[in-house]
Order: C-alpha cells, then structure tokens, then sequence
C-alpha cells in the first residue's frame, strides 16, 4: 500500500459534525414544523448565495481533512516505510501549487523576483538584475508576451468554468422543476463562482496567481490551506460551547432560585477575566506539556495539531458565557408564557417542559448566536496567532499569514500581497457567513413569523 491513511484529532472532530449534521438533517426531514423554517431559508435568495459561497470553503475544509503519508522508496524484501511528511486529499489535487516554490518573493503573476540579486551574465560579468522564475512564467520567453498570455488563459478557463455553471443550472432547473436551481441570484453567483474558479486554475498551473511569500510558497496555496483551519477554529469550538451555554442558560432560566444564582457566578466570573489573557495562559501552559513531551507525537503535523485542538477546547470555554447569558433571559421570559404555566398546572414534568416547549422557542438564538459566533472566532483565530498564542507556527493559517505579513510591509519595497491574499479570503468567509446567519434568524425567530401570518 502506497499511502497509509492519517486520522488527527481534530479529522475526528470534523467527522463527527459531519455525522451530526447528516442525523440533524434527516430527523429535520422527518418532522414537518421543523422543516418549515428552513425552507424559509430557501427560499431566501442571499441566504441561499451565501451557502453557496460558503460550500465551496467547506469543500476545500474537508479535502484538506483527508490526511494521508506517502510510502518511502524502499529495497527489495524491506519493510515498508512511510514519510513523516502528513500530506491531504486537498495537497494531492493542487501539487503543483505546493511544489512549485520560488526562492523568495514574487508578485502576483510575475516572471521575476521581487528584489534584484547579482548575477553572471553570458559574458562573465556580475551585474544586479530581477532573476527570472524557475516556475512562475517559465514557458514564455519573455515579460513582453506575459499580459497576452495572461488574458488568453483567463478567457479559456473562464469560458470553461461558465460552461460548466450553465450545466449545473440546466441539471438543477431538471431537477428541481424550478423550485430553487432558476432563483435569479443563485444562478449568477454559481455562474460567477464557476467562471472564476475556471479562471484561477488555468492560470495557476503557470502562473503564481497571487505571488510568493519569503521562502517561495505560493500564496494562494497558504490561502486555500488556511480556510480549514479557520473552519475548525469555527465549528469544533462549537463542541465546547453548544452544550455548556444550552444545559446551564435554560437551566439557570426556567429553575431559577439558587441554581440560577450559581450559574450566574459562575459566568460573571468567568466573563470578568480578561479573555486573551486567559487564553494566552491557558496556551502557554499546553505549550510546555507539548514540548516536555515529545514522545506523544510521530510527527509534526499530529503535534501541531494537538495545540489546534487544544485552542478550539480553550476557546470554547471561554466564549459560552455570551449565549448562556441570551438563553437564561429568553427562558426567563418563556417560563411566565400561559402554554409553560399550563403545562406545570397538569404536571409536565420538567424535562419535558424543557425539551417540548423551550428548545424549540430558543432555537432561533441558538442558531443565530453559533453562526455569528463562527465569524467571530475565525476572527479570533487571527489576533491570536498574530500575537503569538494562537496556532502552532508550522501550520498554516490566516493568523500566521498575517503576522508573518507584518514585517514585509514594513520593507521597501513593500511586499503587500499576503495581507491582502489572507484579508480577502477572510472577508468573503465571514461576510458569506453573517450573510447566512441574518437569514437563518429571520426563517427561526418565531416573532418575525407571527408577524408575517398577521400580514
């Protein structure tokens, strides 16, 4: 066998919200007054674009996921030997992205590098010059002929990828008989996307679409690879969080008394420590467990991982109190509702008050609060790795990208566009996300619904 598969901790953890996410969808599917809501969402063209946006970050996400090594060249009769190296799905797909690397800068679409080095020419001399690439444009004689290529290229993938936008939005008009595939806004985003997408990938097999950073890479590799991360950062905090806020805010909310008071203490104590500097020590302190310990680990990307991990458990305890603080003052309210206080009057037990008529009203705010708590905690992610205590520096993500940009724009020439690559892709993240979550919160908040039926 020529690869060896690779589950990390944190593979583990993105399976597991796949499975729940897949039963969460078919126990909606079976339950009509749960479906309802989210074919409000449907039917909402943004809400609709922007998951369509978001689907390809998550499909990236999880082909980077998929880890593997790579078997060794061995002799005859030998055993087999597997490279420490942990490569993806996603790293197999674009090779030539992650080995095509530079010797140092280069900007975007350049044939040379970014800073003049001396060099010997054919006559012996040393003079001062822009070498040219060993990858990037190495097919085109010179810089004169690149603009023509350039746009050649992105007219043929782009026509390309519109091609292929058109027959998704035919097989889905097939389909669906219009009821979704034919929505105005959805058909120009996909087509958008396609020829884009189309664009890119012609032009980045020749090219370094976005330039190189200092050791060479290719910068739209480190951009594409930190999307999982982020998307980790994002959803397995959501592990920590979800339970945490939901048990104790509806529990301080709906039993009150010295339970409440208890639950209050304890988030208001939690909430007055500084968070980053929690999380700094919390960090720190993992930092030398890892590093006393180096048996634990059989190699770089599983010890990186680990401190991934680790951030998205610290994290989590430190950012439920927000939604706790949101669920223990809805079911304070919902307690007092005549549809509660019947119920106890005829000896509901209490669970099933909880799970029968509380969840379902708390729903909307649990739902609003994860997704916007998503873009905040990708945004997290950047400070904290921009100071220091975020991921480990061997992986990549748009907090190493970021501070790893703060001393290059500071040079002359400044080198500007790895803050611009990791800001970009951050900004269509979180904006495609809160774009999303405004939707969501409209199709679940049962007083907007009200209203409507009024209407």
């Amino acid at each position: 066998m020529n690869y060896m598969p690779v589950i990390l901790w944190s593979d583990a953890l993105v399976f597991l919200l796949l499975a729940a996410g897949m039963a969460a969808a078919w126990y909606v599917r079976q339950h009509e007054h749960l479906l309802l809501p989210w074919r409000r969402v449907a039917r909402n063209s943004v809400a609709m674009a922007s998951l369509l946006v978001l689907s390809q970050f998550l499909i990236v996400g999880f082909l980077d996921s998929l880890h593997f090594r790579t078997a060794l060249p061995q002799a005859s009769g030998g055993e087999r030997v597997y490279s420490p190296e942990v490569l993806s799905v996603f790293d197999k797909l674009v090779g030539p992205l992650r080995t095509h690397t530079e010797k140092t800068y280069s900007e975007p679409f350049a044939l040379t590098l970014y800073a003049k080095e001396s060099v010997t020419d054919a006559q012996g001399n040393v003079v001062r010059t822009y070498p040219r690439l060993q990858y990037g444009g190495a097919h085109l004689a010179d810089e004169s002929q690149r603009d023509a290529d350039v746009l050649k290229r992105a007219l043929i993938g782009g026509g390309l990828g519109l091609l292929v936008g058109l027959l998704s939005f035919y097989l889905t008009h097939r389909t669906l008989h219009c009821a979704s595939g034919c929505d105005r806004a959805v058909s120009v985003v996909t087509l958008i996307l396609t020829t884009l997408i189309g664009a890119v990938i012609s032009l980045a097999t020749v090219y370094h679409v976005l330039g190189t950073d200092k050791v060479g890479q290719d910068v739209l590799y480190l951009s594409l690879k930190s999307i999982r991360t982020g998307l980790i950062i994002g959803t397995v905090t959501t592990l920590v969080t979800l339970p945490l806020a939901l048990f104790l805010g509806v529990a301080a909310g709906y039993f009150r008394g010295w339970v409440d008071d208890v639950i209050q203490y304890i988030y208001t104590v939690l909430s007055s420590i500084p968070s980053v500097l929690l999380i700094a020590a919390a960090v720190l302190m993992m930092q030398v467990t890892i590093d006393t310990h180096p048996d634990w680990f059989d190699t770089a990307a599983s010890r990186a991982d680990l401190r991934l991990v680790f951030l998205c458990l610290i994290l989590g305890m430190t950012s439920w109190t927000g939604l706790c603080r949101l669920l223990r003052g809805e079911t304070l309210k919902l307690r007092e509702m005549e549809y509660i206080q019947a119920a106890q009057s005829f000896g509901v037990s209490s669970l099933r008050n909880l799970t029968r008529h509380l969840m379902p009203n708390v729903m909307h705010i649990i739902l609003i609060a994860l997704v916007m708590d998503f873009s905040a905690l990708v945004l997290a992610e950047a400070v904290l790795s921009y100071v220091g205590v975020g991921v480990d520096p061997s992986m990549i993500s748009f907090g190493t990208m970021i501070n790893a940009a703060r001393l290059e724009m500071g040079r002359e020439p400044m080198v500007w566009w790895a803050l611009a690559s990791a800001f970009g892709f951050m900004l269509v993240l979180v904006l495609a996300a809160n774009l999303f979550a405004d939707a969501v919160r409209d199709a679940f908040d049962p007083r907007l619904n009200r209203t409507e039926a009024g209407a």
